[in-house]
């Protein structure tokens, strides 16, 4: 596919201040998964489980980024890239969730994050993503509402150790894909399934983001604090009334169910009726210990979801209309590639009255790229971006306040529940050899960037 250069984009387009970056993940690309006392996490028993994981794989070595992360960084600089966003390992920090802190943690990070400042690179760091220790999860996890003050403890430790040197904070990833996959299908770690387990995850996930929150404003007053969503444009399959409905209760659960109390609005009760099994787990001033000022949101937006009513999905009455049976374009996640889905999104989320400011936190695509004579041509990934980015300038100009956009992701790595097949990177990373290719993306970003 040959690219034509009238359609692509530029970076003064976009104006001197909007942010430009990249993203990762610790337990996608660390590997370390027992080095220097680092405790369990959750997904390390997930992905020994058998069945767990595409193709059997394991995140143990990963990308090698604990032992890398110079090259790595450099990758960055060489890639002109100003802002990383990346995620710190809890069972790293503190091996048992609570309690005793580990220095080796502490100090890898510090090295890190120094890293980043001496090539000129500012960090931006992400607390929970997703790599709960294995020792809170034994305590019910998530479930269990004191993870409230062991995630406090948790933030508290990470700010007062690295809130000299970073500005730029999220407090969580994602929460409705680490509740929803992983408490209520079962598909992510820990496993859990079902309601009693998924309902009190979302409350207590909830509180602890906005604690996390409040813990970071009280310790780093000149923080910029946000937190990330994921969400999805959500389309009704008919006209008719009720897949119109399915796709107002799928859109309740996927884009409003964790932003909306955040922002003082209460949970989305009337759109989704379920949720009124939640006040089991409601406790007096939760209302009010849901909701934090947040300086942004970041948005996290690959696709959109088109959604029919179905009598055969408990609580939702709703179910996704797969892509592949809809005959349109996909990524290698089986994803269809719709840009005007973070342009629905964007308007979405900027029209909420306490959301300051919006970053694109996370957008990519994973496609099968291989190397040719050591070569990665990725065509279809400067595609995606370049046509998202669109849609972002779009937004932009009609309003939104969004700042920034960071592409998911530096490195080809551990796509959880998927294995290493999914390719997101616009760095290739061979897992055998750990040699790394800049793809042809890495260098049209790079290229973008520097503003040819």
């Amino acid at each position: 596919m040959e690219l034509n250069d009238t359609d692509l984009l530029s970076r003064d387009q976009f104006g001197e201040s909007f942010k430009w970056g990249v993203s990762t993940a610790a337990y996608q690309i660390e590997g370390g998964h027992d080095t220097d006392e680092k405790g369990l996490s959750i997904w390390d028993i997930f992905t020994a489980k058998s069945g767990s994981i595409a193709n059997g794989h394991n995140a143990n070595i990963a990308c090698d980024f604990y032992n890398r992360y110079p090259e790595d960084i450099a990758l960055v600089k060489e890639l002109n890239i100003p802002n990383l966003r990346f995620s710190l390992s809890w069972p790293r920090i503190m091996p048992e969730g609570t309690g005793k802190v580990n220095q080796k943690g502490i100090d890898f990070y510090n090295r890190v994050i120094d890293s980043c400042l001496e090539n000129g690179i500012e960090p931006w760091i992400t607390l929970y993503h997703w790599d709960l220790p294995h020792e809170l999860e034994m305590k019910g996890g998530w479930v269990n509402r004191d993870i409230i003050s062991w995630f406090a403890e948790y933030v508290e430790v990470c700010a007062k150790n690295f809130g000299d040197r970073v500005k730029h904070w999220m407090v969580m990833n994602e929460p409705m894909v680490f509740t929803g996959a992983g408490y209520f299908m079962g598909l992510h770690a820990p496993g859990k399934k079902g309601l009693p387990n998924f309902l009190p995850a979302a409350h207590h996930a909830i509180l602890s983001m906005a604690e996390g929150g409040r813990v970071l404003r009280n310790l780093l007053p000149d923080a910029e604090i946000g937190t990330t969503f994921s969400c999805s444009y959500i389309e009704p399959y008919t006209a008719g009334p009720k897949d119109f409905a399915a796709a107002k209760r799928a859109d309740a659960l996927l884009n409003r169910l964790f932003i909306e109390p955040v922002l003082g609005l209460g949970y989305p009760r009337e759109d989704l009726p379920v949720l009124k099994k939640l006040h089991k787990y409601i406790q007096p001033g939760d209302e009010e210990k849901m909701k934090f000022d947040f300086d942004f949101i970041g948005v996290q937006n690959y696709t959109r979801e088109v959604v029919k009513h179905s009598i055969f999905v408990p609580y939702l009455n709703a179910v996704l209309v797969k892509a592949q049976n809809r005959k349109v374009p996909l990524t290698a996640m089986g994803w269809e590639i719709y840009p005007p889905s973070i342009y629905h999104m964007l308007k979405k989320y900027g029209a909420y009255e306490g959301v300051k400011k919006i970053y694109i936190t996370e957008n990519g695509a994973a496609f099968t790229d291989q190397p040719v004579n050591g070569e990665v041509k990725d065509d279809q990934r400067i595609q995606y971006i370049n046509d998202h980015l669109k849609q972002v300038l779009n937004a932009k100009n009609e309003g939104v306040n969004v700042r920034g956009y960071f592409v998911w992701t530096l490195l080809d790595n551990f796509e959880w529940a998927e294995g290493y097949h999914p390719r997101f990177g616009l760095v290739h990373v061979d897992f055998d050899t750990q040699q790394r290719i800049i793809k042809a993306s890495g260098h049209w970003y790079k290229s973008f960037l520097q503003g040819q």
